[in-house]
């Protein structure tokens, strides 16, 4: 690579869920390769941002009672917290709702009207008329009108890979509602793509710019027919960018999220006194997007055909990445395999995750597999007991000493590592991932090889030999710091882990090639324990009992049920279960009851707690029940409770009811098949 300057990003997280262990593959993988970058001394910079216009945005702002904005602070808050636990590091993150990106959507919006690539047509779209909006294509739900597929979002079969409009659905239906939308009529604006087709095959079908698997793809299902217009805006309601030349309409969240990688770039720039065209409008700088499969088709054709249009950059390469699966199934929440970032970090050190993954991945636009049973196996044995293990048994016999003056003759063991410095870095250039992991784990075997065979263990307990141990440990811990640098863009913590017990930083990478001598050798501190089963199935564990406590929350949401009369009369303060046995609560039956015309808001109750057991009882109900509504019903008495004088007699108990009072008092009734007499537990 001869580019002097890298600009990366990764696909922008949408603002209206959680990070999960799905998502983050993309981002350790881009990362890994950031890092690798940055490491061999490139000026590489790692942009991202938070998505955050659409529907979804808006309704779930709705149903929470909130701002977009306050709903959009608090998500992107969470992503980067969340990123950052996994060594995830940005060079700026920012979000679609900014200003910058206001601005270059108008800028390339413009750049389009220009090239006479906008035009108006009247459609028919789905309207849900329970929600009183246009529905997204991602929240309609219906069956793919090619293969037939049932439960397809409306833009896109993730089956078979068609694209349509949520229209051309086969029986729809809302996903905001559960109710079968309604076609409309709407005027929309559209992008002609097709006046870019020529621009489009070339770009896509020149090696290098996408994979091939993603190119033979597209000339096989697109650019072998002319290309649909884009639809490219949203009527309101729309939590979005209204489009100044056409009041009342949206920029379509597809138009204003990859632009958001401009505008990252953009407040990047603006915190380091640099220009936006050196970046963006610069032979100097290879662009690299990394993305996942199922959204190829924006970034490979709609993309494109914009920057195009702009005069802007295109990306160098795009980098498509499959998905990723949990003991070989899709992830579900309800099984425990859709794990939250936040979740696993509760359990799990991040560094086992970003090694497993570093050892399956490729350049391939294949899916990942995370095998619990093989993800304990890979760490414990790969990581902690050939690479870690590696430091810890050899630095504590020369903590005293340090490492010896003079590097010793090893038998070409260190030269051989640093020899394979090239085709190393080539791997990880590649997305290679995998390949890099297995030769670097192939130097941990002969260093460990090496250490078995001198026993620095025993060489100690000879004072005539206490040189030689040293030289021993001197090359088993360059050795180490060797396969640490190599292992650098993928564990950060045990790069700094190293630097702490060797003193020395690790600066670039062809610090390979330079071994350390003479130098001090700290106290050993632990670097990586081993993975806990257990510690798997808590984190499993705790996943299925957040889809439990979710799936209730939704459950609850449809009754809508106001916290009102918990703000109201808040909670009492704890009692025992001793506390709660000393009341009697009992199932009884109002056998009459009789109005007091002296009396303002009580009933005369008579109640049979079954047999000859009667009950007097006042109750306050005056306002909201009927005398002659009450006879025969069940209801609970409190029955232990001490009888009070009152001015109409004696009342020998309680009525169990809620309400706050007058005509909103509601007695508390048994379900049917409870007898008189019965406690209440």
């Amino acid at each position: 690579m001869t580019a002097k300057r890298i600009l990366v990003t990764a696909a922008l997280p949408y603002a209206n869920g959680d990070i999960h262990i799905g998502h983050l593959m993309e981002y350790i993988q881009t990362d890994i390769w950031v890092r690798f970058q940055k490491l061999r001394g490139r000026e590489c910079i790692y942009l991202c941002a938070d998505d955050t216009h659409g529907t979804p945005i808006m309704m779930r702002a709705r149903k929470e009672q909130r701002s977009e904005v306050e709903l959009i602070d608090e998500m992107s808050s969470r992503h980067q917290r969340d990123f950052a636990g996994f060594f995830v590091e940005f060079d700026n993150y920012g979000s679609t709702n900014s200003e910058e990106n206001r601005v270059l959507c108008g800028q390339i919006w413009q750049a389009l009207r220009d090239a006479d690539l906008i035009v108006s047509q009247t459609i028919e779209q789905l309207f849900d008329v329970e929600a009183g909006i246009f529905l997204a294509d991602r929240f309609v739900k219906g069956t793919c009108p090619k293969c037939r597929e049932p439960d397809q979002f409306g833009d896109n079969c993730e089956k078979c890979g068609h694209t349509y409009r949520p229209t051309d659905l086969i029986d729809p239906v809302s996903a905001l509602t559960g109710a079968t939308p309604e076609v409309r009529e709407t005027e929309q604006l559209f992008v002609q793509v097709e006046r870019l087709h020529d621009f489009l095959d070339e770009w896509t079908q020149t090696p290098g710019h996408l994979p091939t698997e993603i190119a033979n793809y597209l000339k096989g299902h697109f650019l072998c027919d002319p290309l649909r217009d884009w639809d490219i805006s949203r009527p309101a309601p729309y939590f979005g960018f209204e489009i100044s030349d056409a009041p009342g309409n949206f920029w379509y969240v597809w138009f204003d999220a990859p632009i958001g990688y401009i505008a990252s770039t953009q407040q990047w720039c603006d915190r380091n006194n640099q220009q936006l065209d050196d970046w963006w409008r610069s032979d100097e700088v290879e662009i690299h997007h990394f993305i996942g499969k199922d959204i190829a088709y924006f970034h490979t054709l709609f993309w494109p055909a914009m920057l195009k249009t702009a005069g802007l950059s295109l990306p160098t390469t795009v980098h498509i990445h499959g998905f990723l699966t949990v003991n070989g199934e899709k992830m579900a929440k309800r099984k425990g395999t859709a794990v939250n970032a936040a979740t696993y970090l509760k359990h799990l050190d991040p560094s086992y995750f970003r090694y497993y993954l570093a050892s399956k991945l490729n350049s391939r636009v294949e899916d990942l597999d995370l095998n619990l049973d093989e993800f304990v196996t890979r760490v414990n044995t790969n990581l902690v007991n050939k690479v870690v293990n590696l430091a810890s048994r050899s630095s504590r016999f020369v903590q005293q000493l340090g490492l010896s003056p003079e590097y010793p003759d090893d038998g070409g063991l260190f030269a051989d590592a640093a020899a394979q410095s090239d085709e190393i870095a080539n791997l990880y250039e590649s997305g290679e991932y995998s390949k890099a992991i297995r030769a670097i784990l192939a130097l941990a075997d002969q260093a460990n090889a090496f250490v078995e065979n001198a026993e620095p263990w025993n060489l100690r307990k000879d004072e005539s030999r206490v040189d030689e141990m040293q030289d021993v440990c001197t090359i088993a811990l360059n050795l180490f710091r060797q396969i640490a640098i190599y292992l650098t863009p993928v564990l950060p913590a045990l790069r700094g882990q190293t630097d702490e017990l060797l003193g020395v930083p690790i600066q670039n990478w062809d610090d390979v090639r330079t071994p350390l001598v003479g130098t001090p050798v700290a106290k050993f501190q632990h670097m990586m324990k081993r993975v806990e089963t257990k510690d798997v199935e808590a984190m499993i564990d705790e996943t299925k009992e957040e889809a439990a406590q979710e799936a209730a929350l939704e459950q609850a949401a449809q009754f809508d049920d106001s916290p009102q009369p918990l703000i109201d009369e808040p909670l009492a303060d704890e009692c025992t279960i001793d506390d709660f046995v000393k009341v009697d609560l009992r199932v009884a039956r109002v056998v009459s009851a009789e109005d007091l015309p002296a009396a303002r808001k009580l009933l005369k109750l008579t109640l049979s707690l079954g047999g000859e057991e009667r009950r007097t009882v006042f109750a306050g109900i005056k306002a909201a029940y009927e005398p002659q509504e009450l006879v025969g019903r069940l209801v609970v008495l409190v029955a232990n409770l001490a009888p009070r004088k009152m001015k109409f007699g004696l009342s020998e108990g309680m009525v169990a009811a809620s309400g706050p009072g007058g005509e909103d008092v509601f007695l508390l009734s048994p379900d049917s098949g409870a007898q008189p007499g019965q406690r209440v537990h």
